[in-house]
Formats: C-alpha cells, sequence, structure tokens
C-alpha cells in the first residue's frame, strides 16, 4: 500500500507550490491597492488630506426642545433621552449649514476629497462630529465607541460609509471600551496619544494600542483634568514637527516628552479665542481655522512658517465641538 495516495500528493504539491505570502504586509501601499482599490487611512496628523469624512448638520437637530431649558448649567437638555445644547439659544441650523458648506469648500480648494456620512442616525445631534466615530491609522480604520448615550449610535452609520466607500475596518472598539476620536492624535508616525476622560477609558485604550502595536506606533496616555472631553481642545498638531498647545491643561512630562521627539511648541495666550486650538492641519504648515487668532499667537505661526487660513465656526462650534471635531480625515498623505 503506498504511504501516500496520487491524489494528496498531487494536492499537497498544489497547496505548496502556490503557497501563503505574508509580505507585502496588509498596509503596504502595493497591497492595499491591490486589494482595497486605493491607499487607506493615516499615519501623521499633517499630511495632505486626500479624503476626509464630514456630515452637514441636518433634521437630527431637531430632537432640541427649546422648553427643556436647564438654568442651573445654561443648557438646554433632557437627562434621561440624553441630549443636551449648550448656551443660551437653540440651534440656528441654516446658520450651520452656512458656515458648515464653507469649511467642505475650503477643504475642496485645499486638495481634499470631502464625503459625507451615509444617512445621519435619527435624532443623533452630535453627528457633525465626525472626527469622533471613527479613527484613520496606516492601512484602514478603527470604528470607535462613542460614550454619552446621544451619541451612541453614530457607530453605525460611519461603518456603512465605510463598507460603502471600501475602507477596511481593522477594528470596533467593542466590550466595555469607550473611545472617541477627538481625544486621539498622532504626534509621530511612530508615536501618538490619547487622553483619557469620561469618553475614553483605559478599556478603550488598551483596544485602541492593540490594534496600534501591530504598526509599531507607541500610544502615549494623558490623563485630561475634570469633564474635559477630548484632548484636540489642548493639542493639536500644525506641522511635521510643530504642536499647538495649551500647556495649562497638559502635564509636565508629556510637555517635555514632546520636546524629546523634537516637537516644537507654539502656545497660546489669553488674546486667543476659545476654538483656535481646535484647528485642522490640512497639508505639513497650512492650517484651517475658525476666528479669534491673536496677533501675538498669528506672529507665532509666521515666524514657524505656518499659514493660516480662517473659516468662520462659531454657529457650529456652539453644538460643543469646532473645525478638528468636523473632520475625519481617512486618507493623508504619508510621511
Amino acid at each position: 500500500m503506498s504511504i501516500i495516495s496520487e491524489h494528496e500528493y498531487r494536492y499537497n504539491m498544489l497547496i505548496k507550490t502556490f503557497a501563503s505570502r505574508a509580505e507585502p504586509a496588509f498596509e503596504a501601499e502595493s497591497e492595499q491597492v491591490e486589494v482595497w482599490g486605493q491607499r487607506w487611512g493615516c499615519n501623521n496628523d499633517v499630511g495632505q488630506i486626500r479624503k476626509v469624512l464630514m456630515h452637514r448638520p441636518g433634521p437630527e437637530l431637531n430632537v432640541v426642545d427649546p422648553t427643556k431649558r436647564i438654568p442651573d448649567i445654561g443648557a438646554f437638555g433632557d437627562p434621561e433621552k440624553g441630549w443636551y445644547w449648550r448656551g443660551d439659544s437653540i440651534p440656528d441650523l441654516p446658520a450651520q449649514q452656512a458656515q458648515h458648506d464653507k469649511l467642505v469648500a475650503a477643504l475642496r480648494e485645499e486638495g481634499a476629497e470631502v464625503v459625507f456620512l451615509d444617512e445621519c442616525a435619527p435624532g443623533k445631534m452630535k453627528s457633525v462630529y465626525t472626527r469622533d466615530s471613527v479613527i484613520a491609522i496606516d492601512g484602514g480604520a478603527i470604528v470607535a465607541r462613542l460614550g454619552p448615550p446621544i451619541r451612541r449610535g453614530e457607530e453605525l452609520p460611519v461603518t456603512r460609509t465605510l463598507g460603502k466607500l471600501g475602507m477596511p475596518i481593522l477594528r470596533t472598539i467593542g466590550g466595555t471600551g469607550l473611545m472617541e476620536g477627538g481625544s486621539f492624535a498622532f504626534i509621530t508616525p511612530k508615536v501618538a496619544v490619547v487622553g483619557l476622560s469620561s469618553r475614553v477609558n483605559e478599556e478603550g485604550a488598551r483596544q485602541l494600542e492593540e490594534v496600534l502595536r501591530v504598526h509599531g506606533v507607541e500610544l502615549l496616555r494623558v490623563e485630561l483634568t475634570g469633564y474635559r472631553l477630548h484632548i484636540d481642545g489642548m493639542f493639536v498638531m500644525v506641522d511635521a514637527e510643530t504642536a499647538f498647545v495649551n500647556p495649562t491643561l497638559l502635564p509636565f512630562w508629556f510637555l517635555e516628552r514632546l520636546k524629546q521627539l523634537g516637537i516644537r511648541q507654539i502656545e497660546v495666550c489669553p488674546d486667543d479665542g476659545n476654538w483656535v486650538i481646535n484647528c485642522l492641519a490640512v497639508r505639513p504648515g497650512r492650517v484651517i481655522m475658525a476666528g479669534g487668532l491673536s496677533e501675538r499667537t498669528q506672529a507665532k505661526f509666521d515666524k514657524a512658517g505656518i499659514s493660516v487660513r480662517v473659516v468662520e465656526y462659531d454657529k457650529v462650534a456652539l453644538g460643543g465641538g469646532g473645525i478638528h471635531c468636523s473632520t475625519s480625515p481617512l486618507v493623508r498623505d504619508p510621511l
């Protein structure tokens, strides 16, 4: 009796001849183009934006009920349903849409393809802040898991959108993990930071870190103070080696680590508006920013060779997020 049949021999030789290959890696450009149609994701926060996810404010804001005023906290809201709106007046939808349209136009003029969220989830009135629902890293996307009830459910439309675009989804934050993209940033292609807060817990950071570790990216953790939500209100990269920071809200060790990484820091001053740090680098040294940058800080940007394009965004910012919050880059040129 033969030790191996002719059929078994031929089968084994077939599989040996047409063997599996681990290389090139999943995120290699040749592999991305062949399998996924193009190179996806970002390994930095400042490379030329090629594709960015946004959502134009719409009927979801009708959930805001002007009779639900909470004077003690200066907001409208319904704790049982989970929605809230800061300030003294309800959303001005036409004004928000006009400002959002101008931001979209500016991004297109700066070389970005703008793609829109597919069918916003009903009543999810924070959906304009697409930054929080998805984090793009080299090769694909991580779908986040948002914290408060009014935002839980934004994950499904973004997943559908990414699927239609053909973008690989590398991970969806699961279990009890909480993760929002506004509290994540690349510092360099191999070092990133996440801000831990009521919106991002250690379990969410652990799951994010698992994906980043595959790419050899170190994840720093910064514990935000009090009820501050996201690190993009105090830290954002504006050039390959330059960060815009509010040093009063960041721990000393983190500021020192930035120095060790060779990151120059431009610090805000008291004359700056509330939303200037929440800006967006569209390419190295080119930033889109809401109004409110002071002459003192503008001089620092000029000295650093960083140009600023202003897009007024105060009406959208009343909902709790600025230009950075309203943009989720899906593809950037690598550094």
